[in-house]
């Protein structure tokens, strides 16, 4: 059974669903064409193809629907040269009847089992039973839970990290630490007082000063090539003059002049002897060339290893770690820079007269002074990084305190929310597994039944009952025939010839109707005749006159009494027409009193408002007469535009037809200008007589009209001297003019 449906996004319906709640048994929908209705029984009929839309079934059990629309019609006559047959259970197979009651029955009891367990398990709407029973205890533990963290979140929310910002995530962390937690349980004020300093601003961890080896570039002061006085042989006749004048470096720089110049003194110009060259040449010799070459590559060194010691350190200060003190270091580093550049200069006057003995400022002092402002960093830099890990270390002990403590004041919660919890689980999983059971058993006992009707189906008495109610209905030129290949149905004049394609439209849709109507019963396959069923019939009484919608209503009212004697397979119908007389007859139950809907039937009116469709429920039957719903269209603040105009017209013209000797031209001669031209608009089908308040014509007029035509509308009544009728019919939404 149907328990609910919405519908939007579909058809004339809008993105706001439209909700048909509370569905009974028996639900009549009133409504003009063009309102939507049709859509309701699409949407029944296959809701798979409408995503938009939502069916929900009791228990979640879904019947087989068969609706009976305009799409049923032409599937099943328009489009096919024949009608299926309709499988019917033989009455002759007694005992094969006997079973399938029997096997009914037992399905029947199943379904009940199975609706009643889904019930009790999430309840009606899915939101209730055993699963809402859990899922009440879920939040009210998780209120309990999120109490606490608002307790103590001011002082805790070091612990409390990551679990703040949700009150599901900070429930779900209860339960693990319930499980897990193991720190030993501290007093409140402890925790406290412990929280104030290790729960503040987390430090990180420091990376050391970079090292420097400064002992390449000290070394270099000791070196004895500094304080060696480098000069030629002292053997060599020219090299007691070298000494006597002290000129040594002088001669030195003096011999690549003299050997550019062809043996000439550069300095006298005077040619000199080959033993003067060679006296010079043996003065400098291989040792002389060795102590020279050494005080190059002194100087080089020194000034290659000063420069990398002056960019590590500048790399230092570009970079400066918090625990460095910078603005000392940045004093050791010029003052070092200093001693470096007089050391090079030194050595650079060195090279120049190798002969001279060089002393290098020491740099162990600056040096030294240095490498204790960076120990002294790195000491602070290893000292904060064990704070560091310590702290992590009290953190992680302080928030399994503080859990722990949460646990304990929790402690008579929890204890009552797992009893609670392994309850629940112990009935969600009896009942899930006993719902699978008793799926498994139904889908047994419905292959066991249609197994037995295999055995004892038929389509002939289907043929003979309605050839009997075409016949008592007056339909004697055509009938239904066994068609040739004997599983379905063809319609045939008295010689025998095809009638289908020469029926009339009222002929076509009562045998279409009956063709429905015992397919209620039976089945398009030898199997399925017992299976549970939601019927829908929409307006089956088109193109039908009035002794025939009569029968139909008569042979659906039948359908009720068997729905509530619970003598069938139909467990719920829907009713839709846009006919007042029909919906009249089949809804009339001399048990309704004053009106009011029954238990087992509600009411529905679908209306189109500004091009959208709406369903209104009723608590009761909203159609009285044609009359009535006339006016109760008038009365309505959101009445269509699209049909006023035809709404007002029908008014009068059944209204002043029933008065008789009403003279229209004399009404409208009231009038003047414009609103006499509405006056006639509203006479003019009263004269016509061909029109009534069921018809269905809609003539289109401009929204800014609508008041117009309304207090024109109300104008005939009161010039006429029947406003007290306009008043009583307007009821509530009568209001006085302003210039009465």
């Amino acid at each position: 059974m149907i328990e609910s449906i919405t519908i939007a996004n579909v058809a004339t319906y809008g993105s706001t669903p439209e909700a048909l709640n509370e569905l009974s048994q028996f639900n009549f929908f009133f409504g003009s064409n063009g309102t939507g209705k049709t859509t309701v029984s699409r949407v029944i009929a296959n809701e798979s193809k409408f995503p938009t839309c939502k069916i929900t079934w009791k228990g979640g059990t879904r019947l087989q629907p068969m609706v009976y629309n305009q799409d049923f019609v032409e599937r099943n006559f328009n489009q096919s040269s024949e009608l299926k047959g309709v499988f019917t259970l033989g009455e002759k197979h007694v005992d094969t009847l006997t079973k399938i009651t029997a096997a009914k029955a037992e399905l029947d009891s199943l379904t009940t089992k199975i609706e009643n367990l889904t019930q009790g398990l999430q309840g009606a709407d899915g939101t209730g039973g055993k699963k809402g029973e859990l899922a009440t205890l879920e939040a009210g533990l998780k209120d309990k839970c999120w109490a606490q963290k608002q307790k103590h979140d001011a002082k805790f929310q070091g612990a409390f990290e990551g679990y703040r910002g949700s009150s599901e995530k900070f429930k779900g962390n209860v339960l693990k630490e319930l499980a897990s937690n193991a720190a030993a349980l501290v007093t409140l004020a402890e925790l406290e007082k412990k929280a104030e300093s290790i729960f503040g601003t987390t430090p990180t961890t420091e990376q050391a000063v970079s090292a420097v080896d400064t002992s390449p570039l000290l070394a270099h002061e000791t070196d004895p090539i500094l304080k060696k006085k480098v000069i030629g042989k002292e053997d060599v006749d020219i090299a007691a003059m070298i000494k006597k004048l002290k000129n040594s470096d002088w001669v030195r720089e003096g011999r690549p002049f003299f050997n550019a110049n062809e043996g000439m003194c550069p300095f006298c110009q005077q040619s000199t002897t080959q033993a003067f060259a060679q006296s010079l040449n043996e003065y400098f010799d291989e040792t002389f060339v060795a102590d020279s070459k050494a005080i190059d590559n002194h100087a080089t060194n020194y000034s290659t290893d000063a420069a990398r010691l002056q960019q590590q350190l500048a790399a230092i200060i570009a970079t400066p770690s918090k625990f460095l003190d910078i603005e000392k270091l940045k004093t050791e580093k010029e003052l070092l820079d200093s001693k470096i550049t007089i050391n090079n200069q030194r050595l650079a006057g060195k090279k120049k007269e190798a002969s001279q003995v060089v002393e290098l400022e020491s740099l162990n002092n600056v040096v030294a002074a240095i490498k204790a402002l960076l120990d002294s960093a790195n000491t602070l830099v290893a000292d904060h990084n064990k704070m560091v890990a310590n702290l992590s270390k009290e953190r992680s002990t302080l928030t399994a305190q503080v859990w722990k403590y949460v646990l304990e004041e929790l402690k008579t919660d929890l204890a009552t929310y797992k009893t609670a919890r392994d309850s629940l689980d112990k009935a969600v999983t009896a009942m899930t597994g006993q719902i699978e059971k008793a799926k498994e058993d139904k889908r047994k006992k419905t292959t066991e039944i249609r197994e037995l009707e295999k055995q004892t189906t038929s389509i002939q008495p289907t043929i003979d009952e309605i050839n009997a109610l075409l016949s008592s209905f007056g339909f004697h030129s055509f009938k239904l025939a066994k068609a040739a290949n004997g599983s379905s149905y063809k319609l045939v004049r008295a010689d025998g010839s095809d009638a289908k394609a020469t029926l009339s439209e009222g002929e076509k849709n009562f045998v279409t109707f009956l063709y429905f109507y015992h397919l209620l019963k039976g089945s398009e396959s030898d199997n399925g005749m017992t299976t549970d069923r939601v019927v829908v019939f929409d307006d089956p009484v088109s193109s039908l006159d009035s002794d025939i919608l009569f029968i139909v209503g008569s042979l659906i009212k039948g359908l009720f009494d068997e729905v509530r004697a619970r003598t069938g397979h139909i467990k719920q119908l829907f009713v839709l027409t846009h006919n007042v007389y029909f919906h009249k007859e089949v809804t009339f139950n001399p048990n309704r009193r004053r009106g009011m809907a029954i238990n087992d039937e509600s009411f529905w009116v679908v209306r189109k408002s500004e091009l959208v469709s709406k369903v209104e429920k009723h608590t009761s039957n909203p159609i009285k007469t044609s009359y009535d719903l006339l006016w109760a269209e008038v009365r309505r603040s959101d009445r269509s535009n699209l049909t006023i105009q035809n709404t007002l017209r029908r008014i009068l013209e059944n209204y002043f037809k029933i008065l008789g000797g009403i003279d229209s031209d004399k009404i409208c001669d009231m009038f003047d200008g414009k609103e006499k031209l509405i006056c006639r608009s509203l006479f003019s089908w009263v004269n016509d007589g061909s029109h009534f308040a069921h018809d269905d014509l809609y003539v289109s007029i401009d929204s800014s009209q609508v008041e117009n035509y309304l207090k024109v509308f109300r104008a005939i009544f009161d010039k006429s001297d029947h406003l007290s009728h306009y008043k009583m019919m307007m009821g509530d939404a009568f209001e006085e003019s302003a210039s009465a």
